[in-house]
């Protein structure tokens, strides 16, 4: 029997990585943690588009400054590096490692898609609760979601033969609509309550305790 493979975004999706940019901004400035998360989400995917391809650390950096400068808040040069020093230790939600064992039980193969370092994710996933089969990440493909790259990479490296392919992810920009438009199986984790269009998705779910559900009734849909 072919694999079967459920690939993740990993930042937003499995790692609570609003806590971990809120928690860090609130070290930084005393206060204004959801501020600076709010801010560094504004500008993230403008600095990953812009010129030639950067590793994603430069991309923390260069956004962090940048959100420090439109809060009009002071930066110390040394702290620029802050979210490169603390993404290791963000934790996963706590919905992750139940889904992802009743899934695995079920006979299904697991991908990170992620748009990080290879070493970065690396480390992440010494805190999530499962392993994972393959990693595809932005270094690899130089470029970061929604460009196609990654989902192109894996379809041509695993998915071709694959009896099914799921992909599971919150960000509704970064992953909703890129996979929508190449034609891939995709499950919403609407995890923040957001108004886009649902109908994009073929599943909509609030967080990580009804995937397995809804990964079984695309599985017969299929």
């Amino acid at each position: 029997m072919a694999d079967r493979w459920l690939t993740f975004d990993c930042f937003g999706t499995l790692i609570d990585w609003r806590h971990g940019i809120r928690t860090t901004g609130e070290l930084l400035f005393p206060g204004r943690g959801q501020n600076f998360l709010d801010t560094y989400i504004a500008l993230e995917a403008e600095v990953e588009s812009e010129g030639s391809f950067k590793r994603y650390r430069a991309v923390l950096t260069e956004t962090t400054r940048r959100a420090a400068k439109r809060l009009s808040v002071e930066l110390k040069p040394d702290d620029a590096t802050a979210l490169v020093s603390t993404i290791p230790y963000w934790p996963p939600f706590a919905d992750v490692g139940p889904a992802l064992g009743d899934l695995r039980k079920q006979g299904w193969r697991f991908a990170l898609l992620t748009n990080c370092d290879r070493d970065i994710i690396a480390l992440t996933q010494r805190r999530l609760p499962a392993s994972f089969d393959a990693v595809v990440t932005a270094e690899d493909v130089s470029a970061y979601k929604p460009s196609p790259a990654h989902f192109r990479l894996f379809q041509s490296t695993f998915a071709s033969s694959a009896s099914a392919w799921i992909h599971v992810a919150q960000s509704y920009f970064h992953d909703i609509i890129p996979t929508h438009e190449l034609g891939i199986t995709r499950i919403w984790v609407n995890r923040q309550g957001e108004k886009d269009d649902p109908s994009l998705a073929d599943s909509v779910i609030g967080g990580l305790a009804e995937l397995p559900d809804a990964v079984l009734g695309l599985s017969k849909v299929g």
